[in-house]
């Protein structure tokens, strides 16, 4: 049911420092909004170096910051090697506020960091604040491990703030999922902001490429950004060497932001394996795991999503550090039956890790061991979005009649 607003704007902040998950939920989200709400326009920051390879809806678009990316041990970086994380974070701040103080949004999304990158957004927190505009913290359903969440946030005095600064938080799961702030002490006043609009599902886009997904069966193995995905993708192509009666066709993705080395290395190494196609990145994953006959991932929220959405077999190898979430997230993803979870460690067993892909496909679905599952996310977030605009209407309308 599309409604028409007038005028409405809503700007979203993704900092996107590794991966794709941040800019990938942000862009879902406005395209729901803009598809659901005539006359609204989005616009997202995002750090994102590879945001601009997206296709985006009319009504949605986007600001680019400078990158910053984080290495390994959690420490970040310029992505610019002349200039220093400083002065890319000054830069950032600055593009940020600008941003908001031209754009004037009614609601203001931000994904996952309630202060941004080392604190970079919260004057401009401050400064909508004061604007009126609705402010609205986005939290992924699993955020890290209690204790490395609450050992992060203490020294930046981040539960505080978002009581100080946040008119909502959103959790992007159903409650009996996970909570992203379990184990953590939650102010009262926190806890009534918070909402759990559940997993936000996707769609095809509605102009299919002919011929862009591979014709017949296929096993899709994707690391999302890649950035650490080259183990699980020479563990993949290990267990086919190791076991000849290892026979499914598979499609590897090894996304954009895989070191250069670590994807020759793989492409020389799958390509003596007759069942295995390579690829670097593609823009439009959800037509590759809509085709797909079962899904080999990380485990990230979004590819998460998309298993669940297009309901695909799953066998998820979770990434265990710096941060636990994807190893929370299939943990509890395999205690309801929705997927299959091997450690990492696990997976290197070349023949254990034939044997469970060998019977990928013919594992049920996740529809299957869980009938009850909906991904109610994005119709919960225009039910809210209507009634917040709605709200704005007529505060608007009531000041010019006061005035009048």
């Amino acid at each position: 049911m599309t409604q028409h607003v007038h005028n409405a704007r809503i700007l979203m902040y993704s900092h996107d420092t590794f991966g794709l998950g941040h800019l990938q939920r942000c862009r879902t989200i406005a395209h729901s909004l803009v598809e659901d709400f005539r006359g609204l326009q989005v616009l997202i920051i995002s750090g994102a170096t590879i945001a601009g390879a997206f296709d985006y809806r009319a009504r949605v678009d986007f600001v680019k910051i400078p990158s910053v990316i984080k290495l390994r041990n959690g420490e970040y970086t310029s992505l610019e090697k002349d200039i220093d994380l400083h002065e890319t974070l000054r830069m950032r701040q600055s593009i940020i506020r600008h941003t908001a103080e031209t754009f004037r949004p009614d609601i203001f999304i931000v994904d996952k960091e309630p202060l941004g990158l080392r604190g970079e957004i919260e004057d401009t927190l401050s400064y909508l604040k004061t604007r009126g505009t609705t402010l609205v913290l986005g939290l992924r359903e699993v955020m890290d491990a209690p204790h490395l969440l609450e050992a992060e946030w203490a020294r930046r005095d981040v539960m505080r703030k978002i009581g100080l600064f946040y008119d909502k938080v959103w959790a992007y799961g159903p409650p009996d999922f996970y909570d992203p702030l379990t184990g953590l002490d939650v102010p009262p006043a926190v806890r009534a902001k918070m909402k759990f609009v559940g997993f936000l599902q996707r769609s095809l886009q509605k102009n299919e490429l002919p011929g862009h997904r591979p014709e017949g069966d296929y096993i899709l193995v994707t690391t999302g950004g890649g950035g650490d995905g080259a183990e699980l993708i020479h563990d993949v192509i290990d267990a086919y060497q190791q076991d000849p009666q290892l026979q499914h066709r598979a499609l590897i993705v090894l996304g954009p932001y895989m070191p250069a080395r670590k994807r020759n290395k793989l492409l020389r190494k799958g390509s003596k394996i007759p069942y295995i196609k390579i690829i670097e990145f593609d823009n439009r994953m959800e037509d590759l795991i809509a085709g797909a006959k079962a899904v080999v991932a990380m485990g990230g929220y979004n590819t998460y999503c998309e298993i669940l959405s297009f309901d695909k077999p799953a066998l998820i190898v979770p990434r265990v550090k710096p941060r636990e979430e994807q190893l929370i997230r299939a943990r509890r993803a395999a205690e309801l039956g929705l997927i299959e979870m091997l450690l990492p460690e696990e997976a290197e067993d070349s023949q254990r890790f034939a044997d469970a892909l060998k019977v990928l496909p013919d594992r049920p679905r996740p529809s299957q061991s869980n009938p009850h599952l909906t991904l109610e996310g994005l119709p919960h977030i225009s039910e809210i979005v209507a009634e917040l605009l709605d709200r704005r209407a007529g505060h608007h309308l009531s000041v010019i009649e006061g005035m009048n």
